[in-house]
């Protein structure tokens, strides 16, 4: 028998190689060849939610207020951040949990974050204050902005206790330009309410900030704090739940109302309510039954374990998907007019037919 000529060898040699190459490429754009690469998914990658992971060093924890800590995460390079973002801290157990950031938006070596320990809540304050300690290195992903400060002619700020990690950069920020603002502080007792000391000097010069010590003088008069508001004032809250309904019921109409929430509203949980329905996998193709009684986050979570979420009452943001069909019954406290239309917070959320389908 003959033997292949060596130019043969070298040519076939070299087509076998240039093929294995072109189908390695062909697998990287679609895992799922011979299939049809599918387009970058857009579930996951929304701008809300597009945010760099990083690892950050524990450098400071400091007792700023009665049960109250703060904590100093250090890093090179840190993008800076606008008043009124937070940060998502993934704790030791995993737990994702956001945190209002207070320090300084130039400062790109440092975050920094505060937490109030709150012993029936669930389980995230506690693991900061026990866990989270100097020279502790944690996963942070952010930073965010859902709490932004409005352009406005002037400004009113309620804010009850831990409520005023937002507001504080927001007050520095706005004392430094020499806007016009005010703002009525409240809290359990004096000793509770985190960086009193400075806010009262930031207002110092023209009466602008109003303390009130519920040990001492009750609940803050809300409705006075919005009697006579000049035209252009944007009203910025962040507190307790009561304290919210009540600036939303005492607010004259015309004026816009800025609310922070670092809980639900009151309402179904975890998404449960109303009757069954399925969701649609598209990119998995799969499809789950969500029963009465569950949350299509625990329907998805059940097939989909890597699927991220984290308040599970709809206000973080972090469960956000994209729906490709279906109507979709809202229910969360977060998304605009826009992303409603075709995307859902999957925690609280369901379906008002029999049928949805995800971008999963």
């Amino acid at each position: 028998m003959a033997l292949p000529r060596p130019r043969t060898v070298l040519l076939v040699s070299g087509a076998a190689l240039l093929t294995r190459r072109a189908l390695n490429r062909r697998i990287a754009r679609s895992p799922l060849w011979p299939l049809p690469a599918l387009p970058e998914p857009v579930s996951g990658h929304s701008k809300r939610r597009a945010t760099a992971v990083r690892r950050l060093l524990i450098t400071g924890r400091t007792v700023v207020a009665d049960g109250v800590v703060q904590l100093r995460l250090e890093g090179a390079g840190l993008p800076r951040w606008e008043p009124g973002a937070h940060l998502d801290l993934v704790l030791p157990s995993g737990l994702v949990r956001q945190y209002s950031l207070c320090g300084d938006p130039e400062d790109t070596g440092a975050y920094t974050v505060a937490t109030r320990l709150v012993e029936d809540g669930r389980g995230g304050s506690l693991e900061v204050h026990e866990q989270l300690h100097e020279g502790l290195e944690i996963e942070v992903r952010g930073p965010r902005n859902r709490f932004p400060l409005a352009e406005a002619r002037g400004y009113v700020f309620v804010v009850g206790g831990i409520g005023i990690t937002p507001v504080l950069p927001m007050l520095r920020s706005l004392a430094a330009s020499g806007a016009e603002w005010r703002l009525l502080y409240g809290g359990r007792s004096r000793g509770s309410m985190p960086f009193l000391d400075e806010i009262e000097k930031l207002g110092a010069d023209g009466g602008r900030v109003t303390v009130v010590a519920q040990d001492e003088a009750g609940h803050p008069d809300v409705a006075a704090a919005l009697t006579g508001l000049t035209p252009g004032t944007a009203v910025y809250c962040c507190g307790p739940g009561p304290l919210m309904d009540a600036v939303a019921a005492a607010l004259p109409e015309g004026f816009p109302l800025y609310l922070e929430r670092f809980s639900a509203a009151p309402g179904d949980a975890a998404g449960s309510g109303a009757g069954p329905f399925e969701v649609e996998l598209r990119r998995s193709g799969r499809t789950v039954p969500v029963a009465a009684g569950q949350s299509v986050l625990a329907a998805v979570r059940a097939e989909l374990p890597h699927v991220a979420y984290s308040c599970e009452q709809g206000f973080c943001g972090t469960c956000q998907q994209r729906v490709l069909e279906g109507e979709i019954d809202h229910r969360d406290e977060l998304l605009t007019d826009d992303e409603r239309g075709d995307s859902m917070l999957i925690c609280v959320s369901r379906c008002r037919g029999g049928r949805l389908v995800l971008d999963l």
